[in-house]
């Protein structure tokens, strides 16, 4: 085990100069891909906000300090590696702050804020911003699944190899049926995400970490040269309306017997979000330790069979939990994404948790799943939520496609 990652909540929950810390966590909204109101958007124009935003959070700290920026994002082209440096400069950042984007799937925001994490405790780096940008209503043309890809690996002998590019909506089929989570608890699930959300989005529980973005919008497609000028200040994919039963009348999505749906999976959104981290002797050096709101404890990832990838969570937390030495009982709140009802409720039974602990503002159900920024929003969520009810730890967590699954602890200041 890494010297620099300590065990047993007692030690995790003292403040020690060595410590990676957040000094913000923020996120622009969550809109429904090709409907919602970034559809005329771009996910490094998205991000360019939102590293904007990162900046004016901490007006005393000099850009010039930041020394790296990773990025998770999925579907961009070219990786988004050279429109996502084009935005980091554009938002204010030196040429000297390194630019990279980070894909491991649906987990690729976590994976990014992990990656500056790991830098920072090594010492490679003092300061740097973890996060992620997609729109998936410019790039999900393929659906995530490779357009080109050589026939050996198509016709595999290997079943887990042919299995990477299985549909994320069959995988999901296939956990309902391989560990019994029935249509109706399912349909209750969804119903509960859109409920829990709407009532924080009403109550302003999002105020904290979401920004607002203008941005522009084209009202009829036909008329693509009349453009307006919009702004996005809140998630637009929440159901308020949402009920069990209205989500039973939906047909399954991916099998004609099925039982999952479009209403009893995550949304297809756009979005992105970004974290400015430090280590806290260098937040104390530069008078920033009245800035800190929580601390990065440690992230664990593991795979599992391609073709029931949503189990991921289920096996990355305990993992995560042995790793750190903190037990399941002292975790306050739990940021499990909601890719697929049935995978969730599995891991949430599997785990033994409380389901009134997990998503507490709802998930991706009811807000969506950019999937490179999902990490990104899942913390900026977190934080706040342990803020208000007074807990000290949480754990996010998301299974990933082709199987996996990745957990991160975190501490509230």
């Amino acid at each position: 085990m890494a010297g620099f990652i300590q065990r047993g909540a007692k030690n995790i929950l003292q403040k020690n100069p060595n410590d990676v810390v957040f000094l913000s966590a923020l996120r622009t909204p969550v809109t429904r891909a090709k409907k919602g109101g970034f559809k005329d958007a771009y996910d490094h124009e998205l991000l360019a906000h939102v590293l904007k935003a990162t900046l004016a959070a901490t007006p005393n700290l000099d850009p010039k300090l930041v020394q790296d920026i990773q990025i998770g994002t999925v579907l961009s082209e070219l990786g988004g590696s050279k429109a996502g440096r084009m935005a980091a400069v554009h938002a204010g950042y030196p040429e000297t702050a390194a630019f990279q984007t980070v894909n491991r799937a649906c987990s690729s925001g976590l994976a990014a804020i992990t990656g500056i994490a790991q830098s920072i405790a090594v010492g490679q780096i003092d300061v740097g911003i973890g996060g992620g940008m997609e729109s998936m209503t410019r790039n999900y043309g393929s659906r995530a699944i490779p357009t080109q890809l050589w026939d050996e690996l198509k016709e595999s002998p290997v079943k887990d190899a042919r299995d990477c590019i299985m549909s994320m909506g069959i995988t999901a089929e296939n956990v309902a049926e391989r560990y019994g989570v029935s249509r109706a608890d399912q349909d209750a699930f969804a119903a509960r995400s859109h409920q829990k959300a709407a009532k924080a989005q009403k109550e302003g529980l999002f105020d904290k970490e979401i920004i607002s973005v203008t941005t522009r919008w084209h009202p009829n497609p036909e008329t693509p040269e009349t453009t307006e000028e919009i702004t996005v200040t809140k998630d637009d994919g929440i159901r308020p309306t949402s009920s069990p039963e209205s989500l039973a009348k939906m047909k399954p999505a991916f099998k004609p017997d099925g039982t999952a749906t479009a209403g009893n999976s995550s949304q297809v959104s756009d979005g992105a979000g970004a974290a400015l981290m430090m280590r806290r002797s260098t937040a104390s050096a530069l008078g920033l330790e009245k800035n800190i709101i929580g601390k990065w404890a440690g992230t664990q990832v593991i795979g599992c069979k391609p073709d029931e990838m949503g189990i991921g969570p289920a096996l990355a937390i305990p993992k995560l939990l042995d790793y750190t030495g903190v037990s399941k009982d002292e975790i306050g709140v739990w940021e499990i994404n909601e890719a697929f009802a049935s995978q969730a409720i599995h891991c949430v039974r599997t785990l033994g948790i409380d389901e009134a602990l997990v998503n507490p503002k709802g998930g991706a159900i009811a807000l969506g799943h950019p999937l490179g920024a999902t990490g990104a929003r899942q913390l900026a969520g977190l934080l706040p939520e342990l803020e208000r009810q007074g807990k000290e730890m949480g754990v996010i967590s998301m299974c990933i496609g082709t199987g996996m699954g990745m957990a991160s602890l975190i501490v509230r200041e």
